[in-house]
């Protein structure tokens, strides 16, 4: 028997993955924890051989940098990491840190079985690309990644300067960027953008 820990700060979606695992034989769920930052202790007690791991947790805990954590000192205890976010640094951060396998959340069972099955036998299972999501006019796929990354940073409320100082660009190069992609998606402001950008979890600035 696998022993699972479950990470997932959402309470029905956690149930959920309880009943998706209730009648297995080869999975026992021996704890659901909402936070992220208490993924650790289970791991220094031995007490999971396989972790659920969602990337957003209570107490503003990150999945990712846990999971980071938990794989250095523990490189034997898979790793999981579940989200609906289709923010692609998760996916690109996840993969650049050695997480095992990589889900994104469906209400199918036999989905997540298949993805822990394939895990438990040494796979790494990743999804060859985020969901298409629909922005306005444009598809999310239409983004280059210097606008994601300018998009990621504009959910903060910051002025183009402070974008483009983290970003190393002038502020003129950030207002064109936020330009172009207003001109894809047909918003009228920069703040609608930000908005809907937030609200879709194309972008999530952590």
């Amino acid at each position: 028997m696998i022993n699972v820990l479950i990470v997932e700060d959402d309470r029905m979606a956690s149930k959920l993955l309880e009943v998706f695992l209730q009648d297995s034989e080869t999975y026992k769920v021996v704890a659901t924890v909402e936070s992220a930052s208490m993924a650790e202790l289970f791991c220094s007690k031995k007490m999971c051989d396989l972790i659920l791991m969602d990337v957003c947790t209570s107490m503003n805990a990150s999945g990712l940098d846990a999971a980071e954590k938990i794989k250095a000192a523990y490189p034997e205890i898979k790793i999981i990491i579940i989200t609906s976010q289709p923010e692609i640094s998760f996916l690109e951060r996840a993969k650049r840190i050695g997480v095992d396998s990589f889900w994104y959340k469906s209400p199918v069972a036999s989905e997540l079985i298949g993805v822990m099955d394939s895990t438990v036998k040494g796979e790494k299972i990743y999804p060859d690309m985020t969901p298409t999501l629909q922005m306005g006019y444009a598809l999310s796929i239409e983004f280059t990644e210097r606008e994601l990354d300018v998009l990621r940073e504009l959910i903060t409320g910051d002025t183009n300067k402070e974008i483009g100082d983290r970003l190393n660009m002038s502020q003129y190069t950030v207002r064109d960027y936020i330009q172009s992609m207003l001109e894809k998606t047909g918003f009228r402001s920069r703040t609608e953008l930000a908005v809907k950008a937030r609200e879709s979890g194309l972008v999530i600035n952590t």
